[in-house]
């Protein structure tokens, strides 16, 4: 059984007086720096100086300094910029300004996990991975929650290390949703796989081969749309609100029985020995190699594969139908 910490578990005092830096000012770090700013802590942000994100942080109050600096002074540092991004930041601008004893928190495993940033001995490495974006991580704590989290240690310096985890995870609201103890190792490669198999890569092909069989068949596109697309929404709020049963009581017979009788012929056995091989290439680190040469080659391939799903026909209509559905004055 997992252990999940909540509120009690977590004491924010371990924070105070401390010195909290936010590298990175995207949808998380913004949510990270208003929240742990909004629970009482110190919180400066870290960025390249003169870009959009400096402008914007300064304007909402934040202590805005370049990112050596940040590292300087920090006691916790909070590494919320792109995962390729990183090793380069860490090398030329934060690990040579490192000193013992401060606390290095990560929103993503991936950079530790595979080995693109080695910290010294001497720090703290912790891991603290909201389950939800940025956008949700600052709204569920302004009404009052948050949204659930993964908390892990990889080096432990101070003894302390988990301590500082718990802390952050109360600052951004996490452990009043639930923060469950895992590794770097599990968070990275289950939210590798997942994104790939089911949260990303699944879920659009089987929206574009539904689209595509539909038209074939004749169908109005307009039709295939709300169909596979448009009606997705829908249907896992209700997965996500009462899980697979909850969503099954409140659709048709007719809904329940066709999708619990057809559903296993499409989603078979093969799709499972695929998922299998995916979470294998993940496990073994061959996905996260390719991923870095794929990056430092300029990303053609990734490139040539989002411009094939703007031109895909299901995304010519989908703009068509959205700019009708939800115009001004429509919810």
């Amino acid at each position: 059984m997992a252990k999940i910490f909540t509120d009690s578990d977590a004491d924010l005092s371990i924070l105070k007086d401390k010195v909290i830096a936010v590298i990175g000012y995207g949808s998380q770090g913004r949510a990270w720096a208003y929240n742990m700013r909004d629970s009482g802590l110190k919180v400066i942000v870290g960025l390249r100086k003169g870009g959009k994100s400096w402008e914007e942080a300064t304007r909402e109050g934040f202590e805005v300094v370049e990112i050596p600096e940040a590292a300087k002074k920090a006691d916790i540092i909070v590494m919320l910029i792109p995962d390729m991004v990183q090793p380069k930041v860490w090398r030329d601008q934060i690990g040579p300004n490192l000193r013992p004893g401060q606390v290095i928190c990560f929103a993503h495993g991936f950079t530790i996990h595979f080995g693109l940033i080695k910290p010294p001995e001497y720090v703290d490495v912790v891991l603290v991975a909201p389950k939800g974006p940025g956008s949700a991580v600052r709204e569920l704590y302004l009404k009052g929650f948050g949204v659930p989290a993964l908390v892990a240690v990889q080096q432990d310096y101070s003894k302390k290390a988990l301590d500082y985890a718990l802390a952050i995870a109360k600052a951004n609201g996490f452990t009043r949703a639930g923060a469950i103890l895992s590794s770097f190792k599990e968070e990275t490669e289950t939210d590798l796989i997942g994104e790939q198999c089911v949260l990303v890569g699944g879920v659009m092909e089987l929206i574009k081969k539904a689209f595509e069989v539909l038209t074939e068949l004749g169908y109005q596109p307009e039709v295939c749309y709300f169909e596979v697309l448009h009606e997705l929404k829908m249907i896992v709020d209700l997965i996500w609100r009462g899980g697979l049963t909850g969503m099954l009581e409140i659709v048709s017979e007719t809904a329940k029985y066709g999708g619990l009788t057809v559903g296993p012929r499409v989603i078979d056995e093969h799709v499972r020995e695929n998922i299998r091989k995916a979470a294998q290439r993940v496990i073994s680190g061959e996905f996260a190699k390719e991923w870095v040469e794929e990056y430092e080659k300029g990303c053609p391939t990734l490139k040539k594969l989002l411009e094939e799903i703007r031109r895909h026909p299901i995304e010519e209509i989908g703009r068509k139908m959205r700019e009708l559905i939800f115009r001004e004055g429509v919810q």
